[in-house]
């Protein structure tokens, strides 16, 4: 009987182990073809977005940005975990948190005129009042790190001359600034020492390589550190002040960190990786040397303890990376953002002696399971002519061979940009509703070494161009991807690929999305920003001189001159108050498209810039975006464009 009983339990043993498997497969199985939740753009636009992180004296709590409110305000939240205190309440302008004062509750923070890129620094005093610290109409002025006795800090300004950014000192007695730095030769302003007697200076040669200098405030005396024409950024001093810190790529496709002995005159080197490193800081004390490096479109971060020249172990996450990181004044504690492509960064902070560590914040929509988002996957693709093009794949959750999805070639901005692995709601949303992205690093894209970088001088809306014509083709490729409905989209130089695109091989793409996109370059170059004066020759040498035999080229690459070959649907969307890509570039393009019968759409915000920050026009402009690729690109009959009005936002 026992031997019995013995075999019928093993018999069930077996018989639910088998069931067990069978439903784990069936379950795998389900989970492979599941089709995820839809999410609104409402829903989407609702993951909240965190920046910054200034630790209050006494490490008790942080002072951060956050977009909750539908624009950005600064908040306070404790540093052992709890609600975020709104500290200002805009309706209009974003306010961006700066930092606390080194000794009080006082506060530092920017804002500008509704996207103008005008910043001026603000102080909320301890009443709670602000007061305008930089008021100098049409002058920008931006924050550049407090004085060693934190009784002052030091701000760049070119209220003096438009053209020039020159370095300033302010008090806490009287807030009156004080000129340190006369920039009348068009440097930009890099990192001053504690003891305020070298500034560090740079002079732009073309859009990779710059000349360094090391400036003696009190001789007047500048000394050029670098030997040959490289890439060449200062970093830091080093805690004793003997020494600069600074990158090159000089005799490398990729920048390393070196340092610069004042003394001697010497330098070696420091740090090298096989991408670019990005940025490298001391902390406060000296005690640890952060460096930041751009690992194939993505931060890895190295901190090393600088007494035992060995990196210290930071937290990890199974699925996500940290992005930035920030220390305390005393060193003891370490605050980080942790994100990836599928999930958006949450704000830690990390007891360096405890090794506690706390999330501060939950910014993804509590409406939406993570697991309903897209992990982007790496991929390479030959171009035409060989070279490898690196691009950044979200392929929805829903696509396969058997249910095939429309896609879009997402291009950055630039030129000289990069698509990263970062979060983006808007491209998750669109991933959401069916629609693959392809974004692509084509040629002249920065973070894949120098030689790469520069391929497009010279040269955009033609090889740049079949970059993303190649990754359309890609694209096309791909079992789930339909062949037929492949869009373009992009912002700034992205849109002007955009435009490219429909123009240049307008039979390539099905539809193009154009955000704020430079459509006449000759235009565009004339009317940059007095503030990019110190820049705009190097921008000249790789674009071309709008004022010399090149605006025949311009010319012939302007979209603007070219709409007669525009025959695929169209959507432009703006911001008028954009000083970079002026709106005149966006009326014109839908005015010139328009002729040729084209569908076209426009969407257009008086309150915005360079980008949508303020929410309740990214849900407008996204939703249009949406809207108009179902109708246009994935042809769903059921979805109606309302009209071909501008939308006016609300100033």
């Amino acid at each position: 009987m026992k031997k019995l009983f013995a075999c019928f339990a093993i018999a069930l043993i077996w018989s639910c182990t088998e069931k067990k498997d069978v439903q784990k497969e069936v379950q795998k199985e389900v989970e492979i073809t599941k089709i995820p939740d839809q999410y609104s753009i409402k829903q989407m636009m609702d993951n909240e977005a965190i920046s910054g992180g200034s630790f209050y004296r006494d490490n008790s709590k942080l002072l951060v940005s956050s977009n909750r409110s539908g624009i950005y305000n600064m908040y306070t939240v404790p540093a052992n975990g709890g609600e975020l205190t709104p500290i200002t309440q805009s309706d209009s302008a974003s306010i961006f948190a700066i930092s606390y004062f080194p000794r009080d509750e006082r506060m530092l923070f920017s804002m500008d005129g509704n996207g103008d890129e005008i910043y001026h620094i603000y102080i909320r005093n301890l009443n709670g009042s602000h007061t305008d610290l930089t008021p100098a109409k049409g002058a920008r002025a931006s924050f550049h790190g407090w004085a060693e006795d934190n009784q002052s800090f030091f701000f760049t300004s070119n209220k003096r001359d438009s053209k020039y950014m020159d370095l300033y000192q302010m008090d806490f007695l009287d807030y009156s600034p004080k000129l340190i730095f006369k920039n009348e030769e068009g440097y930009d302003i890099g990192n001053l020492s504690k003891d305020q007697k070298y500034l560090t200076l740079t002079k732009s040669l073309n859009t990779n390589d710059s000349d360094l200098y090391l400036y003696n405030l009190s001789s007047k005396k500048k000394i050029k550190i670098n030997k040959t024409q490289s890439a060449n950024s200062s970093q830091d001093f080093s805690p004793s002040g003997d020494e600069l810190y600074y990158t090159t790529d000089e005799g490398s496709e990729f920048s390393y960190l070196m340092k610069y002995n004042i003394a001697s005159g010497a330098s070696d080197t420091v740090l090298t990786r096989d991408w670019d490193i990005l940025g490298s800081y001391f902390t406060e004390n000296g005690t640890y040397l952060v460096t930041y490096i751009n690992e194939d479109a993505k931060n890895t971060i190295e901190v090393m303890n600088v007494a035992t020249m060995e990196n210290i172990d930071l937290p990890s996450f199974e699925s996500m990376a940290i992005t930035n990181v920030d220390f305390s004044k005393d060193e003891k504690w370490m605050r980080f953002y942790a994100g990836g492509s599928h999930t958006p960064s949450n704000l830690y902070v990390y007891n360096l002696e405890t090794k506690e560590q706390t999330q501060l914040t939950n910014v993804l929509n509590s409406e939406i399971n993570g697991e309903d988002l897209v992990n982007a996957e790496l991929i390479r693709y030959k171009s035409f002519d060989g070279v490898e093009i690196p691009a950044i794949y979200y392929k929805p959750h829903q696509a396969s061979a058997d249910t095939k999805v429309p896609a879009l070639v997402w291009v950055h901005g630039g030129p000289g940009g990069q698509s990263r692995q970062n979060f983006s709601s808007f491209i998750q949303y669109l991933i959401n509703h069916g629609y693959a992205v392809l974004a692509v690093n084509n040629r002249g894209s920065s973070g894949y070494g120098k030689t790469f970088y520069q391929m497009d001088d010279l040269n955009h809306g033609d090889k740049d161009l079949k970059d993303c014509v190649e990754g359309k083709n890609w694209l096309a490729s791909q079992p789930e991807i339909d062949a037929e409905k492949i869009g373009i989209i992009g912002g700034s130089y992205g849109g002007y690929m955009t435009m490219a695109a429909l123009t240049y091989t307008p039979e390539e793409f099905a539809v193009g999305v154009n955000l704020f996109g430079v459509t006449n370059w000759i235009r565009t170059l004339k009317s940059i920003p007095p503030w990019w004066e110190s820049f705009k020759d190097a921008l000249y040498l790789e674009l071309g001189d709008p004022y010399s035999a090149d605006s025949v080229r311009l010319k012939e690459i302007s979209p603007l001159f070219h709409t007669d070959k525009v025959t695929k649907p169209l959507i432009v969307l703006q911001g008028s108050q954009d000083p970079r890509v002026l709106q005149v570039e966006s009326d014109e393009i839908v005015a010139g498209v328009k002729k040729n019968g084209v569908p076209v759409e426009y969407v257009l915000f008086e309150d915005e810039g360079h980008g949508f920050v303020k929410k309740e026009n990214q849900i407008e402009a996204y939703s249009r975006v949406l809207q108009f690729l179902d109708v246009y690109l994935k042809k769903d009959k059921g979805t109606a464009i309302e009209d071909d009005t501008p939308i006016k936002g609300k100033p």
